[in-house]
Formats: structure tokens, sequence, C-alpha cells
């Protein structure tokens, strides 16, 4: 009787063990450091752009949310994506770093050239290259 038990014991035992054992898949994310509320940037907004002969200025606005998103930027990153018309409608395109804007300016200029079609969007960056989320997207079909 104490053999059963004992066998029975250790089965048990084994299958909960291995529970455990297949249950984790063992595959780690990055380490993170711990978010604070508030220890954020905001996006920024109102992003607009006007065309000068050949040359776009793309424009845009920062607020600061004392609750949520209380961090001050140091730069805004401009990113850039191109289409040609004649790609698949619906195919993805990759955003490139297009430029660095220092505060406190929230303007940046680049030339167009006939054809493509652009993409361009804004992202805040703090001390610590701490990054807020995007502007939204704005599209630009440049025709002279």
């Amino acid at each position: 009787m104490k053999f059963k038990k004992r066998l029975f014991f250790t089965l048990g035992f084994l299958c909960l063990a291995s529970l455990f054992l297949v249950s984790s898949c063992g595959k780690k994310g990055p380490v993170l450091p711990p978010i604070k509320t508030g220890n954020a940037l905001a996006a920024p907004e109102n992003i607009a752009y006007t065309l000068a002969g050949n040359q776009v200025i793309l424009t845009w606005t920062h607020a600061i949310d004392p609750v949520n998103a209380r961090l001050q930027p140091q730069a805004f990153k401009v990113f850039l994506a191109t289409k040609q018309p004649d790609d698949c409608e619906g195919c993805p395109f990759a955003f490139k770093n297009a430029g660095l804007v220092p505060m406190p300016a929230m303007v940046y200029r680049q030339d167009l050239s006939l054809g493509p079609h652009y993409y361009f969007r804004v992202q805040a960056i703090g001390e610590n290259d701490i990054k807020s989320a995007y502007s939204k997207t704005i599209y630009i079909d440049f025709k002279k």
C-alpha cells in the first residue's frame, strides 16, 4: 500500500512539474525600464504643409500634457516615405529618417521632385532618447 501511495505521489508530482515546463515558452522579451505615469513625450500634432515652388514646408505643434506626457522634447525627427504612382495600391512602404529639427523650431523644409507620392510624419525626441508616438501621416502628391 505504501508503494502505491508513493508511486501515485511521484507520478502526480512529475505530471505537475511537466505542466510547468511545457507551459513556458522560454522566449524572453527585451528588458524595459519601468514606466512612470507622465514620464512620456506627447506626439506632435497639427502637422501641415505648404508648397513653395518645388519645396515643401512642414509645420507642426507640440503640447505638453501635464498628466500623461509632461516631458519636454529636445528635437523632432522627420520621417519620409515615397511611393511611385505605378506601385501597387496598398503595397507597404518604409519610412526613412529625413531630418532632425532641434527645439524650439517646428518647421522642416525639403525639395521635392516630380513623380513620387510623398508621405511625412514627425516624432518628438527627448532626453535619453525617449521617443513619442508618431504624428499623423500627411500625404503630398507633388505636381507642378
